[in-house]
């Protein structure tokens, strides 16, 4: 089995200056690509059945791979195939190379287990350093872990980054939003990693404590795990004078890492190209699209030695922009949503993230809200459930801002819904991780 992986170049230091890769060029980044592709290919053809017996299949070989564009060629992945081979099946590796593996909850079917070797685990590191780099923060800084740990890759995968960056990390996790409150005051720290979402809470705990959360250390919030929109982050940032960043991964590909938002651009995510290979394609037809067009986002494994992944869809929707602030590495757009989780209500297809920019888009709302689906008959309809902020609770006309929300709605989606406006607290808060959107109470078919 040759582990032999191309370099850009030797050794990698974050004391305080970019990775060679983000100062690549262009042509330098794709010829990398090109040369770490085709040893992805060939290692997990050599060493995992399931590929050996698609790719054969599909009637490919590694040795196809002439150009990146022969990608094209090659089979997809999709989550079901990752539970079909529980727990180990996809690993290209003996479990003794093995030094960690991790998984998601498994709430619905077996769960997808993924595995690290130290070189994986060193790769992973890098590259939250990296992400973590491009938000803001700095060695010596100290950064609040509030991702939850434990199986769920995002609270260790930003443990081992903020350590390889070289800064200071508080590993809160999830949950016990008093003592986060509390910690954040006394601690002190400069940058704050958690879920949107949570932050929203945080935010609450904040205002329950008389604590202003204008008024903490922290400058940098990076937030990932779910998608979330602009103006969520104007919120978020006008509620808590920071600056917010965005984070992408997930655990079949690497954990959170795979792209990161530059805080002196926030104008899309930089995919960390020279580790993760991406393309946008059709969800309908698998079409590999031209950048600049949106689709649903496949990623490929360049450098993983324990999981390769190969052609993996995510569902999520982007498009592929050309890089900025990191030239070298092209940009994904901020997720809007996901292919599985779109609702298709009376033929018009609509996304959380919609519903959440109308909402914040009213002073009257917080960024707490849910969508509920029932169905009437044969009909189904959809109930958006919002809250108002407590700073003008008592104050607003509560049936003329439903009416002025249920207008927008209409007018920009196209869809005729319900709204059911609540006191502040009165939408279901998430504890640790991501928010629950979409109660979905429509008969089982």
């Amino acid at each position: 089995m040759n582990m032999a992986l191309p370099a850009l170049s030797p050794g990698r230091s974050f004391e305080g200056g970019l990775d060679p890769a983000e100062r690549a060029s262009r042509d330098e980044i794709m010829s990398l690509q090109r040369e770490r592709l085709a040893w992805s290919l060939r290692h997990a053809y050599e060493n995992v059945p399931f590929y050996r017996q698609a790719f054969d299949k599909a009637g490919v070989h590694p040795s196809d791979l002439r150009d990146l564009s022969d990608l094209a060629k090659f089979p997809f992945t999709v989550k079901t195939d990752l539970r079909d081979n529980y727990p180990f099946g996809l690993f290209a590796v003996p479990k003794e190379k093995l030094i960690r593996v991790h998984g998601s909850s498994g709430t619905t079917g077996k769960p997808i287990v993924v595995g690290y070797t130290k070189a994986d685990i060193d790769m992973w590191a890098d590259v939250m350093a990296r992400s973590i780099r491009a938000a803001g923060v700095r060695p010596g800084m100290m950064v609040h872990v509030a991702y939850g740990y434990g199986l769920f890759t995002g609270g260790l995968g930003a443990h081992y980054g903020v350590e390889r960056l070289g800064c200071t990390v508080v590993p809160m996790s999830g949950g016990m939003t008093e003592r986060q409150v509390q910690l954040i005051h006394d601690f002190k720290p400069d940058a704050i990693m958690v879920t949107p979402s949570y932050m929203l809470a945080l935010m609450d705990g904040f205002a329950k404590a008389g604590l202003d959360p204008r008024e903490t250390s922290l400058k940098y919030g990076i937030f990932g795990a779910e998608p979330w929109t602009n103006a969520m982050r104007q919120e978020i940032e006008r509620d808590f004078a920071l600056d917010a960043t965005d984070i992408y991964g997930l655990s079949e590909v690497i954990g959170p890492g795979v792209a990161q938002e530059c805080v002196e651009t926030k104008d899309g995510l930089h995919i960390w190209e020279d580790h993760f290979y991406p393309e946008v394609i059709d969800p309908l037809t698998g079409e590999v699209l031209p950048d600049g067009s949106k689709g649903e986002l496949v990623f490929t494994s360049l450098t993983k030695e324990a999981f390769p992944i190969i052609r993996y869809r995510t569902r999520d929707l982007t498009r592929l922009l050309p890089g900025t602030a990191r030239p070298g590495m092209r940009r994904m757009e901020k997720v809007t949503g996901r292919s599985d989780d779109m609702i298709i209500l009376r033929g018009v297809n609509v996304f959380p993230t919609q519903i959440e920019e109308i909402l914040l888009a009213v002073e009257a709302c917080s960024g707490h809200y849910q969508i509920e689906l029932t169905r009437d008959g044969r009909m189904d309809e959809m109930t958006v459930h919002a809250e108002i902020r407590e700073e003008v609770y008592g104050e607003v006309d509560v049936d003329a801002t439903g009416k002025r929300i249920l207008k927008r709605i209409k007018d920009t989606i196209g869809i005729t819904t319900r709204i059911t406006l609540h006191e502040p607290g009165g939408i279901e808060r998430t504890a640790t991780g991501k928010a629950k959107r979409i109660l979905d109470r429509r008969p089982k078919e």
